[in-house]
């Protein structure tokens, strides 16, 4: 019986120094792990890089409703048809004046576990920041910026510089087209949007820089709609019936109807309308000799760069804090090649 004891004992003495003569690759801290990295809210997530991990991002615009909005949406879910992994959900406010529209946007895919990151082109910038805070799922702002430690990056338009772009190519074509007198107007968007004043700044330098006067107390306020526009171009035309060289707008559906409004009046026959955005419409109504000329925004860059932002964030890049989705000023003699450019995208 001894012997037999001792036998299990040696036995068992084998084995174990067996099981402590393993592979030193697999132990200790030289192991190698396949653990896959964490997403932004802190789970694991297979490897981005291997073409299995799928992403939700959410996209919420100032609204869906104007041409070009349209052309942002285009761009955002055209990053979703290049990348299949990769569902980009769109939604915006009925109007840029549907604040509480958007804010239950917002709220509700803050809350939603389901949402990888977000595109965010806030109405009230300020609200927004408060909305967001202590986010930790990556969040790119576009169109408008939002000062807020959670926005990674804006993607957009640097609008001052832009608008100042057009202002003086504005007061240049109306001194070839006979004013001596540079005087501009504004018919505005929104009162307070960051994005509005930015623009309103840019257009202010590039009249003055061009030697014209741009006229601050008489800005119109439009709130960003064709119709309010009309009335503000009324309000100019009895206030001003010598004319004024240049009325610029805060977006191409207002520079239309304003000069539109002015058709047939003699003393505006060579004002000079100028909007902003660049879009399809713009384009026709430049082509047609009603609005002037207009900043070319890139909308449909912003879209497909503000998604590209968010998945580069989610896959540990870190993102420049702006990306400029770069503009220029059509006229009409560019207006055809910018129309051919952006019914392209739409196609």
């Amino acid at each position: 019986m001894k012997k037999f004891f001792a036998l299990l004992l040696a036995l068992v003495m084998v084995l174990s120094l067996a099981a402590c003569g393993g592979d030193k690759g697999n132990s200790g801290s030289d192991a190698k792990t396949d653990t896959p990295p964490s997403s932004a809210d802190g789970t694991a997530t297979p490897d981005a890089s291997s073409g299995e991990q799928e992403y939700n991002i959410s996209v919420i615009l100032k609204t869906t409703s104007s041409e070009y909005w349209g052309y942002v949406v285009a761009g955002a879910k055209a990053y979703e048809k290049d990348h299949p992994n990769v569902h980009v959900d769109v939604k915006g406010a009925t109007s840029e004046t549907a604040y509480d529209e958007q804010q239950n946007m917002i709220e509700t895919d803050m809350n939603n576990k389901d949402i990888d990151g977000y595109v965010i082109a806030p109405l009230q910038a300020d609200m927004v920041a408060n909305m967001i805070s202590g986010q930790k799922k990556p969040i790119v702002a576009v169109d408008t910026d939002i000062d807020a430690p959670e926005v990674l990056s804006f993607v957009g338009t640097g609008n001052e510089a832009a608008a100042k772009l057009g202002g003086e190519a504005a007061a240049k074509l109306a001194k070839e087209r006979g004013w001596t007198e540079i005087k501009c107007i504004e018919i505005a968007g929104v009162q307070g949007d960051s994005t509005n004043e930015a623009r309103m700044a840019g257009y202010k330098a590039g009249i003055e820089a061009a030697g014209g006067t741009f006229l601050d107390d008489e800005v119109q306020y439009a709130n960003a709609v064709a119709d309010q526009a009309v009335t503000c171009m009324e309000a100019i035309m009895q206030n001003h019936p010598e004319g004024i060289a240049v009325i610029c707008a805060n977006n191409d559906d207002m520079a239309m109807a304003a000069a539109r409004a002015a058709a047939g009046n003699e003393a505006y026959k060579n004002t000079v309308f100028l909007g902003f955005d660049g879009i399809q419409s713009a384009c026709k109504s430049i082509l047609a000799g009603e609005e002037t000329m207009s900043v070319c925004q890139q909308a449909y860059d912003m879209g497909y760069k503000s998604v590209d932002a968010v998945i580069r964030a989610l896959q540990g890049e870190t993102l420049d804090e702006f990306i400029d989705a770069g503009a220029s000023v059509v006229d009409p003699s560019t207006a055809q090649a910018r129309l051919e450019e952006l019914q392209g995208y739409l196609a």
